[in-house]
């Protein structure tokens, strides 16, 4: 009896907002994200696309929470790749080394979504290497794109 009661509280306080969310709505085509509630507050009533939108934000701001995502959307991951870019036309490599390898990390997740033609593969055919040259050769395969941090995004 107890079971359905704690269920059926657990999903009101859900829709009322009263709990942090930490993934995306059940039935969400990124339902497998998910992210460390104690660094992104985000209240469990918000619409889906406005959670990305904040989680986007943060991850611009404070590049280093994107290491608290496992299986980022592909948006999530432009955020950083962004970043990325912004580091290297300043010339911060270090930097843009460090978000690489969050990156490259992102993707030992099954689940993580492809945010570039090819991206995974180019990481996939790393994975024996030693971690610099993971990052230098997704370095390299980011640098020889068209322009691999301009992407539009289309809405479905």
């Amino acid at each position: 009896m107890t079971s359905p009661l704690i269920g059926w509280l657990k999903h009101l306080s859900r829709i009322c907002g009263f709990d942090t969310a930490d993934s995306f709505p059940p039935g969400h085509a990124h339902a497998r994200t998910r992210w460390n509630a104690a660094y992104f507050d985000i209240a469990s009533d918000v619409k889906a696309d406005e959670m990305e939108r904040r989680i986007c934000e943060a991850i611009g701001n404070t590049p280093l929470v994107f290491a608290h995502i496992t299986a980022p959307t592909p948006r999530m991951q432009r955020a950083l790749l962004g970043v990325i870019e912004s580091r290297l036309r300043h010339n911060h490599g270090k930097e843009a080394a460090q978000f690489a390898a969050l990156l490259i990390k992102s993707y030992q997740s099954p689940h993580t979504a492809e945010a570039l033609p090819g991206l995974r593969r180019a990481i996939d055919s790393t994975r024996d290497d030693e971690a610099p040259a993971r990052v230098r050769a997704l370095l390299e395969f980011l640098n020889s794109m068209q322009s691999p941090y301009d992407v539009i995004e289309m809405r479905p």
